[in-house]
């Protein structure tokens, strides 16, 4: 199966306690790379995460962001700053005193003040809460994994029509490369024939100069590894797992050959047919970033 590198997965996982959300997406990278935003009572569990998603998944850029909901009433306590809620009294009598004001302040003022009292919860992450968040994470890469697959039998269709259609430019080129041989025999002896007019032309100096050109336009070592290269990269796109680098370089091949081509065709006909093979190429080795 081919992944994209490029995917989106949530999930959600919940008890009596509390709900885990994890949410993780990716775009292209050249290797892995990893970030993770969790909550500070779960970050002993980075690492354990972090393994998991390696396992799942070799390449791309991904974030993953995790939150925790905590629904059990027995684990929130009520907090009094006592030391501040004197403070603010003392400090409130001095400015009394020192501006001849009379107010007395009262105990809902000084428990209404910014950080008297405060609502926390326990910190302590269970056996049972390590679980619900592996789950969760789980299920998200689960649900990540499968939009990238998704994505990724898109992409190997869509490269699977591209090499058909590189075939066929490759099948053009061994098809016209005789044509244009034969055509500059003919344009050579009809040259001459006006040069020398009437004088008969040397056809072993004229079958010289035409195996000359022949071998100067030559592509039949570049299409040869064209084709290799196409059944390479068909049976590397049948496979499963990380095959988003070795296509990288099957195409970067491609692309050497069909430069080689372009630069030897002097024919109009040629050169248009390895103009099209050559754009073909790169649309290929654009599409292969995308594959893990």
């Amino acid at each position: 199966m081919i992944y994209s590198m490029t995917g989106f997965g949530r999930a959600e996982a919940a008890d009596e306690f509390g709900k885990v959300t994890v949410e993780i997406k990716s775009v292209n990278h050249r290797y892995f790379d990893l970030s993770v935003r969790l909550p500070r009572r779960m970050q002993p569990f980075e690492n354990d995460i972090r393994n998991y998603v390696k396992e799942r998944t070799s390449r791309g850029k991904i974030e993953m962001h995790i939150s925790y909901e905590d629904l059990s009433e027995g684990n929130r306590s009520l907090k009094c700053d006592t030391q501040l809620a004197k403070a603010y009294q003392k400090e409130a009598e001095r400015l009394s005193e020192e501006l001849g004001l009379i107010d007395d302040i009262t105990l809902a003022q000084i428990i209404g003040m910014e950080g008297v009292l405060s609502i926390s919860s326990s910190d302590e992450i269970s056996d049972e809460m390590q679980k619900l968040l592996m789950k969760a994470v789980k299920e998200a890469c689960d649900d990540y994994l499968k939009a990238k697959s998704v994505e990724g039998a898109n992409l190997k269709s869509d490269l699977m029509d591209k090499l058909k259609d590189m075939t066929g430019y490759v099948k053009q080129i061994d098809k016209l490369y005789p044509k244009v041989v034969e055509a500059y025999r003919k344009r050579l002896y009809a040259k001459l024939s006006e040069v020398l007019k009437g004088t008969a032309v040397d056809e072993s100096r004229m079958a010289q100069e035409t195996v000359i050109y022949a071998d100067k336009i030559c592509v039949d070592e570049e299409t040869v590894r064209l084709k290799s290269h196409i059944d390479a990269m068909k049976k590397t796109l049948k496979k499963d797992g990380a095959v988003g680098k070795k296509l990288d370089f099957i195409a970067q091949e491609m692309g050497r050959e069909s430069n080689t081509i372009l630069s030897k065709s002097t024919n109009a006909e040629l050169a248009e047919v390895g103009i099209e093979l050559k754009t073909c190429v790169e649309k290929i080795r654009e599409q292969v970033q995308n594959i893990e």
